[in-house]
């Protein structure tokens, strides 16, 4: 198990790897362009190579790109449709050339989408995604917090689009990416040891653990199902020490890498919750 957080890559992605070991990462998260908009900068040969030369040296096996939020693979607007499309392909190809880990993104909201119509939409859209990419960096789905129409919220959901999207893609296997303050929101409870156990068999059951890759640890600022989006600090929202110290300590994801996206004030915010995380895989 390894534990990192996001991080910036402001100045230069070889900035990345370089800004989690000053944070005390094992592994860790970034984007590869501006979140909200705007062509990316180029990867070259040099960056490449002093990417991957900076996390051997600090020895960051695993890392991960978050796409950017605008991502909508339901949109009615072509433009945006399209575009999403067209972003994720390229941070596939982008992380690939990184030797990143996996590429992780959200699937968009689809309020203007008539219900028994979102799942052949999305799934198309994430096929034209990965038609003929043959990289190593895998695919990742978010688990999203339910909030509005949010595509994503429910495991059911995710597993449906993943059975649609493979039956086309037969080369790639989709993974999902579990965030614990997304899961909360959208019902799944996670507070206890008993109910981490619960939620992670209703896990297994309906998408498959074998699909799980990474982890986003948040703690939540929202009570139990109220389908909002809001992070917290380990240990300062409703899911609790209690939650977290069954989710470290669970044997089936004892080889999972679990990175915070916790509020960050300062750097040591973000090392303290790296800190309580370590603490309660043998804390009694």
């Amino acid at each position: 198990m390894r534990f990192g957080a996001h991080v910036s890559a402001a100045g230069g992605l070889v900035n990345a790897p370089r800004n989690a070991h000053n944070l005390g990462c094992d592994t860790f998260q970034f984007f590869s362009r501006s979140p909200r908009g705007g062509a990316p900068t180029n990867i070259d040969t040099d960056t490449s190579k002093l990417f991957r030369k900076y996390c051997a040296e600090y020895n960051l096996l695993t890392c991960y790109i978050h796409t950017p939020y605008y991502i909508n693979f339901a949109s009615p607007n072509n433009r945006i449709y399209n575009g999403s499309i067209e972003v994720v392909r390229q941070e596939l190809e982008r992380g690939e050339a990184l030797g990143v880990t996996a590429t992780m993104t959200h699937l968009g909201s689809a309020k203007d989408i008539v219900a028994n119509k979102i799942i052949p939409i999305v799934a198309t859209a994430l096929i034209k995604t990965l038609q003929g990419y043959e990289g190593k960096n895998r695919f990742l789905i978010e688990i999203a917090a339910g909030s509005g129409a949010v595509i994503g919220a429910s495991f059911e959901q995710v597993a449906a689009i993943i059975q649609a999207v493979e039956k086309k893609i037969k080369h790639h296997t989709i993974g999902v990416c579990f965030d614990t303050a997304h899961a909360f929101a959208s019902g799944y409870d996670l507070r206890n040891e008993q109910v981490v156990n619960e939620t992670l068999k209703k896990f297994d059951k309906i998408i498959g653990l074998k699909r799980l890759v990474v982890i986003h640890a948040n703690d939540s600022l929202v009570d139990f199902a109220t389908r909002k989006d809001r992070h917290q600090n380990i240990g300062k929202g409703k899911i609790g020490l209690s939650g977290f110290k069954a989710l470290v300590r669970h044997p089936k994801l004892k080889h999972l890498d679990f990175i915070l996206e916790t509020p960050w004030t300062n750097e040591q915010t973000v090392k303290k919750d790296l800190h309580t995380l370590r603490s309660l895989q043998t804390k009694k």
